[in-house]
């Protein structure tokens, strides 16, 4: 590759310099250990922090906002910084075996890596997403060390600074935890895929394949972000860069055809924000979520398939509403794509995302599936570069057929296969003079892959503290017992509380940290008072989603506030307007699991998916004003309290609701049909 095609993929990308040289080489790495796994699980998990320490303070030098010297000053700090953490980190490596001896006994070099490291996570953190997330660990961490000082139930018996600094830089319940275990496989190989299939054109179809189906419906715009984002988070489990992707096209689009910018910006900011609960490719919380309850993945995705449907027909029915009230229509038919031009010029793309389902419901694990279906991408990116320029439909059917046998040596040669074929193919696009596009399409993907991973992968770090500090002092058992005598009278009073936890919680933390912390103190609770497993885990991770949209710190709407050009705390409200109805989607699976296919049969989940429809459909007339027509304040406090009716699975409660619902569809209905026909004779 030369010069110049170095630096258009490095603007591609995003990254440019040293910090796009080593973007691909934590990527390779990456790579190499999901592939062969060399090295083990403590010392993989060290080199990756390390990595994200090197560009995290590479990316967000010290005195930013200085004079030009200051500034220049502060790229040296900070690139000596991120050189420093990622030594420090190669220390595992170097001294494995002497760490594994010395178990708990701390000499003097440890005492300086760990102390080092330890600060360094906490500043990295700071610097890449606020003080939100340091400060919280940080009072964890002023517990662990002076908690024996409290009064009352709150103090533990005392730990010494050697015990605090072993278990959170060098054992297995801190930094180096279940969360950066997690960062440093499943996610990041999944962050890698959801990049290259970005780059190789995803967001393209997904657009085109929307705006054909729905765009030129009532409020089709507004339908379009949500079926696009809805789309997306099945190859992208990150909300805000749904956000900031699909955003870009849709939220203007939303625009133009008369929908307000603060609606536009919760609309999209609510739909991207589901895609963390679409699988296959859920957020980086459902991989933890797995881990942690030692759960295999795809039971995660089957108790998910529901509740995401049900997310995502919520966001569609409120935009359908609003734009009934307001009068909105659609775009032109001709004016949208045909959506199966779209598919038929982009089909191969959703061949490695049609892979990595069958594999996972084929009971392989994530970090297998995650690994071929990656493959599958890279070669099929450099497949169609060398077809591109194969003159005659019987070669490239031939070229396609023996390109496929080659991949077919996987089931016999493993993971190597796949990097021969595409060694190979890369070969054959130099022989050729073609596929430079392809060339600098995999480094932008490599690049953007690990410059996307950082937010996740330092809060995964990070959050360890609090891991390591609950475990060393027990107070969530101590703090659990508090709500479980709560929740024994009321279980709805502990589901409310913890779901208040997950908000308050989330204006200040994202949401893998946000689910970590809440499902440490309160899933537990829940699952004493007879909640499923999966279920509690499954309420904790979607109000912790629900946080991001929740003023007066929501990322996702923070996040789409520069493409609407509107203040994000306006969008935050949109957005908890638009989702209001799937608030209740987690309360009807905690009383009717069958919602997340974890009781009952199929009937038991037919009936309670049909009672959410409907409350759903009810909740969202009462918080729109709209339904076949406007409904004034009294009729919308009816339809919310018929809808309240079905969530709890009561006895009489369903029939209760269902016979209020019907009464007023009956009235609503007969109502409309009049002012209709006395509007038409005016």
């Amino acid at each position: 590759m030369t010069m110049n095609e170095t630096q258009t993929t490095s603007s591609r990308s995003g990254l440019r310099g040293a910090i796009f040289a080593v973007a691909i080489l934590f990527s390779s790495y990456q790579l190499w250990m999901a592939a062969f796994h060399p090295l083990s699980s403590q010392v993989i998990r060290a080199i990756h922090v390390g990595f994200v320490l090197l560009m995290i303070f590479i990316l967000f030098p010290p005195l930013e906002r200085s004079s030009p010297a200051a500034q220049r000053w502060g790229r040296v700090l900070g690139r000596a910084l991120g050189l420093i953490g990622f030594v420090f980190s190669l220390y595992h490596w170097v001294f494995e075996a002497d760490l594994t001896a010395r178990a708990g006994e701390l000499v003097a070099m440890d005492w300086v890596i760990g102390v080092t490291l330890i600060a360094l996570v906490f500043e990295a953190a700071r610097r890449a997403m606020g003080w939100g997330l340091p400060l919280i660990c940080g009072l964890f961490l002023l517990y662990g060390l002076f908690g024996q000082y409290l009064p009352g139930m709150l103090a533990h018996r005392g730990f010494g600074l050697d015990q605090i600094v072993g278990t959170l830089a060098f054992g297995t319940e801190g930094i180096y935890g279940t969360p950066t275990y997690v960062s440093s496989t499943y996610i990041f190989l999944f962050i890698l895929f959801g990049a290259f299939l970005e780059q190789a054109g995803m967001i393209n179809l997904f657009n085109d394949f929307a705006l054909g189906t729905v765009g030129h419906t009532r409020g089709g715009p507004a339908k379009v972000s949500v079926i696009s984002s809805a789309l997306m988070g099945t190859i992208n489990g990150s909300g805000v860069a749904n956000v900031v992707t699909t955003g870009q096209f849709t939220i203007p689009l939303m625009k133009r055809f008369g929908y307000a910018p603060a609606f536009a910006g919760g609309v999209e900011a609510t739909a991207s924000m589901g895609g963390q609960i679409m699988p296959p490719v859920m957020g980086a919380v459902a991989f933890i979520m797995a881990e942690t309850i030692n759960v295999p993945y795809v039971d995660i995705v089957k108790a998910a398939v529901i509740p995401a449907i049900l997310y995502f027909f919520t966001a569609f029915w409120m935009v359908h509403l609003e734009a009934g009230r307001k009068g909105l229509t659609g775009l032109p038919k001709e004016e949208c794509p045909n959506p199966w031009t779209a598919v038929r010029l982009r089909w191969y793309l959703l061949l490695p995302l049609i892979g990595l389902v069958t594999l996972l419901f084929s009971g392989y694990t994530p970090m297998f599936s995650g690994t071929v279906g990656l493959a599958l991408t890279v070669v099929l990116i450099f497949g169609a570069a060398v077809a591109s320029g194969v003159q005659g439909t019987p070669l490239r059917v031939l070229f396609w057929v023996l390109l496929g046998f080659a991949c077919a040596g996987f089931f016999y040669f493993g993971v190597g296969t796949f990097i021969v074929v595409t060694l190979l193919l890369v070969a054959l696009t130099y022989i050729r003079r073609t596929g430079g596009d392809a060339r600098r399409l995999a480094l932008a993907a490599l690049a953007d892959g690990a410059r996307h991973a950082l937010p996740v992968a330092i809060a995964c770090a990070l959050v360890g503290v609090i891991i390591g500090i609950i475990n060393l002092t027990g107070v969530a058992a101590e703090l659990g017992g508090r709500i479980i005598l709560i929740g024994e009278k009321s279980l709805f009073l502990a589901l409310l509380l913890t779901m208040l936890t997950c908000l308050v919680l989330g204006m200040g933390i994202p949401t893998i940290p946000n689910y970590i912390i809440t499902s440490s103190l309160a899933a537990p609770v829940l699952l004493q008072l007879g909640v499923p497993l999966i279920v509690s885990h499954m309420f904790v991770f979607y109000f912790g989603i629900m946080a991001d949209l929740t003023p007066p710190v929501a990322l996702a709407a923070f996040a789409a506030a520069p493409i609407a050009r509107e203040s994000g705390l306006k969008i935050g409200l949109q957005a908890v307007r638009i989702a209001v109805a799937g608030f209740v989607v987690p309360y009807m699976a905690v009383y009717s699991p069958a919602l997340m296919l974890q009781q009952g049969d199929w009937l038991d989940t037919t009936w309670v998916v049909f009672k959410a429809l409907v409350a759903v459909a009810m909740w969202g007339a009462g918080a729109i004003g709209y339904l076949l027509g406007p409904l004034n304040w009294a009729e919308r406090l009816i339809a919310v309290a018929a809808a309240s009716l079905l969530v709890v699975a009561a006895p009489l409660t369903d029939e209760v609701g269902l016979a209020a619902v019907a009464l007023f569809l009956a009235w609503h209905v007969r109502r409309s049909r009049r002012q209709h026909t006395a509007a038409a004779s005016t």
